[in-house]
Parts: C-alpha cells; structure tokens; sequence
C-alpha cells in the first residue's frame, strides 16, 4: 500500500496531465469527450453484465469464440471490444481479444471486482434516478420518492433484482476501502471496537485480522447481520465478534472503546446524522473514540471522486459527502471532539473524534 503523501502526489501529476490534454483540443472537442462519458460507462456495465472479462480469464478468444461464451451477437460484441479496447480495458492479441489489468477488474471474482459497481451504475432503475438529478439540483429534495412513490431504502426491499446488484456494487466499494484503512490507522490500542452499521462485517474483519488483542461488536438492521455469521468465520474471527441486530437510528451498543462507521453518515441529511451520531455518544463513554470512514471533501478545485459521490447521495436520499469543517460542526453538536482526518492510499479518509 502506497503512502498517501505519495498517492496525493501522484493524484496532482494527474491532475496537471489532465489540464495539458484538454487545453490542446478545442473546448468544444473537449466538453464532447466529456458528455459522451456517459457512453463509455453504459459499455462497461455490457460487459459486466454478459460476464466478457470472466470468459476471457482463460485466455484469449476470438470474436465468434467469445459471443458464443457470453450469449451475444458475434459482430455487435466485437463493435463494443473495439470500443472498449480503445479506452484501456481489454487488449487485442492478433484477432482475439484477451485481458489486460482493466479488464481483470470486470471478472465476478477478482479481488477487487468492479463488475457490480458496473453493473449497478449502467442498470436502467438507476440511470432514471440519475436522470431527475435536474430535479434534485433544483429543489435540494431527492428524486426516488417522486419517482417511485417510496425513498430509495424502501424502493430497493421491492426490487429484488436490482437489490442484488447493489449489495454487490457495495461490496465491491467495501473491499476497496479495506487495505488502505488497515494500512493507515493504528487500531492496536482498543480492546472492543464497535462497527455500527457494519453489514456482514467485512471491515471489522479486517481490523480484528490486523489487531489479534481486540475483539468486537458488529451492528446493523436484524435482517443485514443474518449473514455475517459465514463472512467472520471465513476470516477467522467469528469467535471474537459479538452480533447484534438493530437500527442505529434507535441506539446504538454500550460497551466500546472505538466506535466505527464506515459510508453510514454520508447516507443521511444532517438532522438524521446528527440523531445517528447523539446515539453513538449516549453509547461511548467521555474519551472514547469514534471513526467514521468517509469521503472527505479537500478545499482544493482538482477532481476527487467524492465531489460526484456527493451527487449521488444529492439525488438518491437527498443526503451529502462533507467537508473536514462540516464533520468538525457535526462532532460539536453531537457532543465529540473532531481530533484530526487522517488520510489514506485510498480516496477516503478516518474521521477521528473523541467523546466529552
């Protein structure tokens, strides 16, 4: 895992390469490259949903040979590997089409698949919700309850299907957050760290794996923590977590040290982030710690993945991503102490905060 003082460099060289390959074209040309974004990512979320990049793990394979794998025209599917061959992912080896490091990132299995964040961000359900962004822009209110009747929570317990592609879109995201945490935190100081809002437990696993002397409490809705039991126990540490089923809108467990949430408070407007975090702070005891892992929005203008994640929680729950300053205010209401951001490899960041 790379220093985030070196990843944050690196994101800067980017940044000015980028700047330099748009001032050489016309801004016309420029700002049609950027719309027709919307092309390349529905390409992507094909070739996530037809499984290409899990046909191709076993080597190379031509047009026909993969349209055959994959349930697809012959001549359409070789139209979209051109395509997409032309933007990095996928390689051509003489007249096959073959893996590369981006393509490898579309296989289900990959150890950080992007397949289901592919497959979520091309769905037809979610591009309407994305389609009344205008709407959420305008008024500030989410577009879900105006679309579908219901706010997106309960809209997704309808939709299976799609309920499906989520869940793996979000495990996708979770597993790419997990090293880089590990790698920048110190969590060897708690005895029992207390993941609030921890779905089956995957971060909290890692950070027990990485600190053989704490043991821990995983917290989320009844419904959500009735898988954890396989996930602990395939990362060997089922016997040092305790399961608890609830809703931290209501309370959240006594008896923790370091209280952690990993994109829960981004989920929520400020009034319901402020109920979530006052339940945390009736739970810790003065001079307990509280992390919350979070895209935290930089003071600078460059491009950060949390400045369109912020449009996302804007159209889907009318909730936001923050700024360091906008955590800091939350902690006060809530009644911690914002100590310090402190940054990772990754482009999230651990809110630390100490009870008073």
């Amino acid at each position: 895992m790379p220093p985030p003082r070196l990843v944050r460099a690196m994101e800067r060289a980017r940044h000015v390469i980028g700047s330099v390959h748009r001032r050489t074209a016309p801004p016309a040309a420029t700002m049609l490259e950027m719309i027709i974004g919307a092309w390349r990512a529905q390409g992507i979320a094909v070739a996530a949903d037809l499984k290409v990049a899990d046909a191709l793990a076993d080597g190379p394979l031509t047009a026909d040979e993969l349209a055959r794998r994959v349930g697809a025209d012959p001549d359409a599917l070789a139209r979209l590997m051109r395509a997409l061959i032309s933007e990095g992912i996928f390689t051509r080896k003489g007249n096959r089409f073959a893996l590369n490091a981006l393509g490898e990132t579309l296989r289900s299995d990959a150890p950080m698949s992007m397949a289901g964040m592919a497959r979520m961000v091309g769905h037809p359900q979610y591009r309407e919700h994305w389609s009344g962004l205008v709407d959420a822009v305008r008024t500030g209110e989410a577009y879900p309850p105006k679309l579908r009747g219901m706010g997106s929570w309960e809209w997704l317990e309808t939709q299976p299907e799609f309920a499906a592609i989520f869940n793996d879109a979000m495990t996708s995201v979770s597993e790419f957050a997990v090293e880089p945490v590990i790698a920048a935190y110190d969590f060897s100081p708690f005895v029992t760290i207390v993941d609030v809002g921890g779905g089956h437990g995957r971060l909290l696993s890692a950070i027990l794996a990485a600190t053989p002397g704490a043991r821990g409490v995983l917290y989320d809705l009844p419904q959500v923590v009735e898988g954890a039991p396989e996930l602990l126990r395939r990362y060997g540490v089922a016997d040092r977590v305790q399961v608890e089923g609830g809703s931290f809108l209501d309370a959240v467990p006594e008896g923790g040290d370091a209280y952690v949430m990993k994109n829960v408070i981004h989920d929520w407007p400020d009034a319901e982030s402020l109920t979530i975090l006052k339940n945390v702070r009736d739970a810790a005891k003065p001079g307990d710690t509280l992390l919350l892992v979070e895209f935290v929005i930089p003071e600078h203008d460059r491009a950060f993945i949390g400045k369109w994640a912020d449009m996302e929680m804007l159209v889907q729950v009318a909730a936001r991503e923050r700024t360091a300053d906008e955590y800091g205010k939350l902690y006060e209401q809530a009644g911690f102490r914002l100590t310090r951001v402190v940054p990772t490899a990754a482009p999230i960041s651990l809110v630390e905060g100490r009870a008073v």
